[in-house]
């Protein structure tokens, strides 16, 4: 069994929803409601609005960014100006910590009610990594990057995790910029040249363009590879177990 990764790779560097989880859907869902249920209450008075795309906006706008990010691109996508709030907004306040709470709130429980499946082909390539002794990091913009990994029963194969409470702590900047995965080569004792990133989300993918990473690889789950090549893939795969070759 042979690995489709140039000869100077030692380490690589995962996206964690819609890379190894099945969690990228019910991110999407939770957006959806959190965002309809703000465009809802503003809807004039036909009471028509035009609600949050699962697929469209979710990928423009929120995949992939840290939570704040993605409420502040799409709000401004839409044209409303909501003030910033603070941390303890509560859940639907009209904030942007108020929305990005509620979205939080709502993830949390899909994920208690629907659990966390991991994508067999990426399980299957990240063992075959492990065997061979390649460093393994999680890159993720998540605040519940533990909690996912230990539902999903991932936890204790990464020799690194760069989430988004760890970006928090550093002063990172999220993803597209590539300092989450930069911080992740230097907790792994790698050059970025030897470090391979694997994203489904476009601003992954810039991130780890910009970042000189030593390979990008997009991973196409919803029919997206041209704008993943387009953003800086240098390759795209339908899932992970493309990238072995079986003898």
């Amino acid at each position: 069994m042979e690995l489709r990764l140039p000869q100077t790779i030692s380490a690589c560097l995962f996206d964690l929803d819609g890379v190894l989880t099945e969690t990228a859907v019910l991110h999407a869902a939770a957006w959806k409601q959190a965002f309809d249920e703000l465009l809802a209450r503003r809807a004039g008075p036909d009471g028509q609005f035009v609600p949050f795309d699962a697929v469209a906006d979710y990928d423009n706008f929120v995949d992939g960014k840290p939570r704040l990010d993605g409420t502040r691109a799409f709000l401004q996508a839409r044209g409303i100006d909501l003030p910033e709030g603070s941390p303890d907004d509560p859940p639907g306040t009209e904030s942007v910590y108020g929305i990005a709470n509620r979205k939080n709130d709502l993830v949390l429980a899909l994920m208690k009610q629907r659990g966390v499946t991991v994508y067999p082909g990426s399980l299957e390539f990240l063992a075959e990594v492990r065997r061979r002794s390649f460093k393994t990091a999680v890159v993720s913009s998540s605040a519940n990057t533990v909690a996912v990994l230990q539902a999903a029963g991932l936890d204790g194969l990464f020799d690194a995790l760069v989430d988004g409470l760890v970006a928090k702590e550093e002063h990172l900047a999220g993803k597209p910029a590539p300092d989450t995965y930069v911080e992740a080569a230097r907790r792994l004792h790698v050059e970025r040249t030897q470090a391979a990133v694997f994203e489904d989300a476009v601003a992954g993918v810039e991130a780890g363009r910009a970042g000189g990473f030593g390979l990008v690889v997009g991973v196409d789950r919803v029919g997206q590879a041209k704008a993943l090549l387009a953003h800086g893939a240098d390759v795209v795969v339908p899932d992970l177990a493309e990238l072995i070759v079986r003898g």
